[in-house]
């Protein structure tokens, strides 16, 4: 689908397409039995471009609007879902955060480095006992001198054990969201550590940690926006990020679309390619018309973006309908392939296992709906 892309946007979307299925897809099977991927693909999206899109140029950045950005993610999401993390994660919520809410210190220092694939970054913000209730959160940071004291615990932090900086949110007030402020933390803190997380079910291949900080020391210059201003900046970036999420989710879709319409071509049943039977129809049919209506609502958001028009609710309808609709097609493709899709030497089982945690993370599908809900009737159920 093509409507209205500048030749430009077709263009990054064609270089995006071609990587992934050269440098991603032929790979991803593996870095999925063995729980990582190979760390050589960042250096190969930095030099892409990729993880400096939407980051103007003058600070390290690649430029470009939210709709390529999308393109790229979308095409990132078909090949390996744990490689578009990285992108979403590191790019989407940690460098676009710092270049509009950081110093011109801040910026000089990491946006060069994260938008070249140099370093890395990870969002620190959920919590053992805080996850949806992110007002709730419980990691501290209590003024010494004119440094901070970084002490709690981060977990399902993508990203949490190969990231350069987090961006971590911590208390530094009274109960609630006014509380909370950001901080931007190397990794290679003295009393930072890392663990990574295993036996996921699905993104199997992304670096997924806990981080536990025992009186992590930082200055006030590593304070990113106003103190007590840390819960708007996470609210704000997240509902970019459900949008990157969406894109992905767009992604999915799509390697299930395309894998059940090569598959079922070939596949013979009761005398005939199981593509002439109604019913396997009737699932191509599903998982198509879900992708272009997620497409449709993930551009949608990106154009307000790009026009500066509010766009959260938007967002919250493109991250829940895309992240279901990317469950219901894999499902789909999964039932099209039959045992052969059950074992990993087709995608799409992967591509199930790789959507379900899209429902769950950057706001379970029932937050989406209570914030679309609040939106239109003007009442909070939360």
């Amino acid at each position: 689908m093509d409507l209205g892309l500048s030749a430009e946007q077709a263009a990054v979307r064609r270089l995006a397409a071609e990587f992934v299925d050269r440098e991603v897809r032929p790979h991803a099977a593996e870095w999925d039995r063995r729980e990582s991927v190979d760390p050589a693909i960042v250096g190969l999206l930095g030099d892409l471009g990729f993880l400096g899109l939407t980051i103007p140029e003058s600070d390290g950045g690649s430029g470009g609007d939210h709709l390529t950005y999308c393109l790229v993610l979308e095409e990132l999401g078909r090949g390996d879902s744990a490689v578009r993390g990285i992108v979403s994660v590191s790019l989407g919520l940690v460098a676009a955060s710092i270049a509009r809410h950081g110093s011109a210190e801040q910026r000089a220092h990491w946006l060069p480095r994260l938008c070249s694939g140099a370093a890395l970054g990870c969002f620190a913000l959920t919590e053992p006992d805080s996850g949806s209730d992110a007002a709730a959160l419980a990691t501290r940071a209590v003024r010494d001198g004119g440094d901070w004291l970084l002490t709690g615990t981060k977990t399902f932090i993508t990203n949490g054990t190969t990231a350069d900086v987090a961006l971590v949110f911590a208390r530094t007030g009274g109960p609630g969201h006014r509380g909370i402020t950001a901080f931007l933390v190397p990794t290679d803190s003295p009393g930072l550590a890392r663990r990574e997380i295993h036996g996921k079910l699905g993104l199997r291949g992304q670096a997924t940690g806990e981080l536990r900080f025992d009186g992590v020391r930082v200055p006030d210059s590593a304070r990113l926006g106003e103190e007590g201003g840390g819960f708007r900046l996470a609210m704000a970036t997240l509902a970019k990020g459900r949008m990157s999420v969406a894109a992905g989710c767009v992604g999915i879709a799509q390697g299930c679309l395309d894998a059940a319409v090569a598959y079922a071509a070939q596949r013979t049943q009761f005398g005939k390619p199981i593509a002439g039977h109604q019913l396997v129809q009737q699932m191509i049919a599903a998982i198509a018309v879900d992708t272009a209506a997620a497409r449709l609502l993930v551009w949608q958001v990106a154009d307000l973006l790009d026009r500066g028009e509010p766009y959260a609710t938007e967002a919250s309808m493109a991250k829940l309908f895309a992240s279901e609709a990317a469950v219901r097609a894999a499902n789909n493709a999964v039932q099209i392939f039959g045992g052969y899709g059950y074992i990993d030497e087709y995608p799409v089982g992967r591509y199930l296992r790789d959507a379900r945690v899209t429902t769950l993370y950057e706001g379970t599908s029932q937050i989406q709906q209570l914030l679309i809900g609040r939106a239109l009737t003007g009442v909070s159920a939360f």
